[in-house]
């Protein structure tokens, strides 16, 4: 295959293309990502500029002739599509980057990869998307692929149509399309305006760690080389037009997974002086703050046999030993 990623620059797509660049069905990589304050060719090291298989596009999704151009020029027959504007507070504040780019930017990726179905024989579009478009959860229950679309932020509402462009693509011109809903990622590279990185650097800098209302917001948490492999699994053995999604079966509140961060800094870095938990500070919580997110992901270990590998006790472990041991990345990513 020769495989266009997008958004290869940020944290998931970071992580996926170092999963899967040397697996043998891959004979060419293209990195197609615009370099946003989110995305950074830092966490692509030892790979970018250097791996034969490699290649990078600077294109932004909402330039319809370079995405032509792309997946024309590199002779593109499979595409997982992360590309993405995905923080849900700057879509509060700023919602129309979020419009133009997860909508009229996929929909310009579908009509280039279209252009080109005829010419190619075995192809496929994956694209991904997140739990979020399901809306909030009650005490009970879990999103299945079946639950009604009910999103609540700009981020998720612009998902959501973008979800429902790729299904329609495939109904209505033939496109082998798949789509996947995932949960919330964790691990290395993730910018730091995410909680799990803010809280690290602000317990690192002693500074109080805001969370949102009560704490008590419950999400399902995916360690991002899990995810990494479900991905690879559903673009090479999902079923086309379906939906498939992919939890980590880790339900935590928001307040339990800082205190857990809290105790394991102050085991790695007693020199800190401990009591971290102290600096936890509550905040006024956001607009339209989603109570809980929970994943059944019992279709995707049915039908294709994937399961995480990772408990979330193992996986946040390593995750905050990975940002205390890369505070010169963090440094980097942030402009320091």
């Amino acid at each position: 295959m020769n495989l266009l990623i997008t958004g290869g620059a940020g944290f998931i797509g970071s992580n996926l293309i170092r999963h899967v660049i040397d697996k043998p069905e891959v004979v060419k990589l293209v990195n197609l990502d615009c370099l946003t304050y989110a995305g950074h060719l830092e966490n692509l090291a030892g790979i970018h500029g250097t791996h034969p298989r490699y290649t990078f596009e600077q294109v932004d999704l909402r330039d319809k002739d370079a995405v032509h151009r792309v997946v024309r020029e590199h002779d593109i027959t499979h595409i997982m599509h992360l590309a993405a504007e995905s923080h849900v507070d700057r879509s509060i504040s700023g919602p129309g980057d979020f419009i133009t780019t997860n909508i009229n930017g996929t929909f310009n990726l579908l009509e280039a990869f279209r252009n080109r179905k005829s010419e190619i024989i075995n192809h496929k579009f994956l694209h991904v998307s997140t739990d979020e478009v399901f809306g909030s959860l009650g005490e009970s229950g879990f999103f299945t692929e079946t639950t009604p679309y009910a999103p609540n932020s700009p981020y998720s509402a612009s998902k959501a149509s973008s979800d429902l462009l790729v299904r329609a693509y495939h109904h209505t011109y033939g496109l082998p399309t798949v789509i996947t809903n995932c949960s919330n990622n964790y691990g290395p590279y993730q910018f730091p305006e995410k909680l799990i990185p803010v809280v690290i650097q602000s317990i690192q800098a002693r500074k109080a760690i805001p969370v949102y209302g009560d704490g008590m917001n419950v999400r399902d948490w995916l360690y991002v080389g899990d995810h990494g492999e479900a991905l690879w699994t559903v673009l090479t053995s999902g079923k086309l037009g379906e939906t498939y999604n992919i939890g980590g079966h880790n339900e935590k509140a928001n307040l339990h997974l800082v205190q857990l961060m809290c105790d394991l800094i102050d085991e790695f870095k007693p020199e800190l002086g401990g009591n971290s938990r102290s600096l936890i500070t509550f905040v006024t919580d956001r607009p339209g703050h989603d109570r809980r997110y929970a994943i059944d992901a019992s279709k995707i270990d049915r039908e294709l046999g994937w399961r995480p590998a990772h408990t979330f006790e193992t996986g946040i472990r390593e995750t905050v030993k990975w940002y205390l041991e890369h505070q010169d990345w963090v440094s980097v990513v942030l402009g320091r």
